[in-house]
């Protein structure tokens, strides 16, 4: 710096800070030798404040206004320099200027998935991400804790550390909810507010609060969100009608048909549309009753026609022709109050109410009655 740079820095008179930035949270005052004059002129504007700092001690403190440095309104500074009477000449001091208004452009996210209980799904990770905005709230705080001698301290170089505090926070909050997963967007902005509490009541001994938090999404891994999207189709289907139920088996049946166009031939085609089919009588069935299964029957083969079915103690045997059955009832298997079936009845019927069958009971006694 020239003598003539030397001599205009010693002149000026006004102290102020005009921020052209947005990221910029503390600024240290550039003057030659920190030298400042006394009775210039100092501009604090609203959300900023001064602090003066005489040999890395802080001194004083200054709220929006404009001032006149003198020794009457500079009190700490005074008693540190040993002014006892009034003094005119340049002193030596750092002005920092600290910005108190909210930065709202600071994003989050979390880096590896967080582990959490649900009520419905058990253990699961999800993933979040959102924004939150900080402010200063203790000046003096921030600049022995953070800032130290820095001369331009910007939102980049905190950014960091809160987004740390942000993920480490996050866990127990999510875990003390007690939210299913699949409830929790309703619930972002009351997580969000018990976030923004926590972390301001961390972050006080930095003379820093959070006082936004939002959460933008919390999803759960690709996985999992595709079982839930199955789940969510087969409820519905399930819950819909008849008519629903034929519109279903069309789609199956196009989804079929156009994976056997892409490749899969002819055959994948009549598979596709099968299942289809398939789907739909599970989840409808015909109109046409259906034979009513024997007490805890196992499934069997699907009857033959003229083929006698069996119910013995929830076991099915058959199918038997009527010698077969003729040899049954011989043994002693086939007995009046066995259950008997065949294509064509409504239902399972006891031998001795079916004439084809009652006729090789003969003489065959009835079970011994219970003691």
């Amino acid at each position: 710096m020239g003598l003539l740079d030397k001599i205009k820095g010693e002149l000026v008179d006004i102290v102020e800070w005009l921020d052209d930035t947005r990221d910029t949270i503390v600024w240290r005052f550039p003057r030659y030798e920190n030298e400042i004059k006394m009775g210039a002129r100092l501009v604090v504007r609203e959300s900023q404040t001064a602090v003066f700092v005489n040999e890395g001690v802080i001194a004083d403190v200054f709220q929006p206004g404009t001032y006149t440095l003198e020794t009457q309104n500079l009190p700490v500074l005074s008693t540190l320099k040993g002014w006892k009477h009034g003094f005119h000449s340049p002193f030596k001091a750092e002005v920092y200027f600290v910005s108190t208004r909210q930065f709202t452009d600071l994003k989050w996210g979390t880096k590896n998935p967080v582990m959490m209980r649900d009520p419905e799904l058990g253990m699961v990770r999800v993933r979040a991400f959102g924004a939150f905005s900080a402010r200063v709230t203790d000046p003096q705080v921030l600049l022995r804790e953070l800032v130290g001698t820095d001369p331009q301290f910007r939102t980049d170089e905190v950014h960091e550390y809160l987004r740390q505090n942000v993920v480490s926070h996050l866990a127990s909050v999510l875990a003390s909810s007690g939210i299913p997963v699949i409830e929790l967007a309703a619930h972002h902005g009351d997580l969000g507010d018990q976030l923004a509490t926590r972390l301001t009541d961390e972050l006080a001994d930095l003379g820093i609060s959070v006082p936004k938090f939002v959460i933008e999404n919390i999803s759960l891994p690709p996985e999992v969100e595709e079982a839930l999207d199955k789940r969510t189709s087969m409820g519905i289907v399930s819950s819909g009608t008849v008519g629903s139920m034929a519109a279903f088996q069309q789609f199956q049946a196009g989804q079929a048909m156009e994976a056997a166009a892409d490749g899969g031939g002819s055959a994948g085609a009549v598979i596709g549309m099968g299942l289809g089919q398939s789907v739909g009588n599970a989840i409808v069935p015909p109109t046409q009753p259906a034979p009513a299964p024997a007490p805890a029957a196992a499934s069997g083969p699907p009857p033959l026609p003229g083929g006698w079915y069996l119910g013995n103690g929830g076991a099915q045997t058959g199918p038997f022709d009527d010698a077969a059955l003729a040899g049954q009832a011989a043994v002693g298997t086939l007995t009046a109050s066995t259950l008997i079936w065949r294509a064509g009845m409504a239902g399972w019927e006891p031998a001795a109410s079916v004439p084809d069958v009652a006729k090789h009971l003969g003489a065959t006694p009835p079970p011994l009655p219970q003691a």
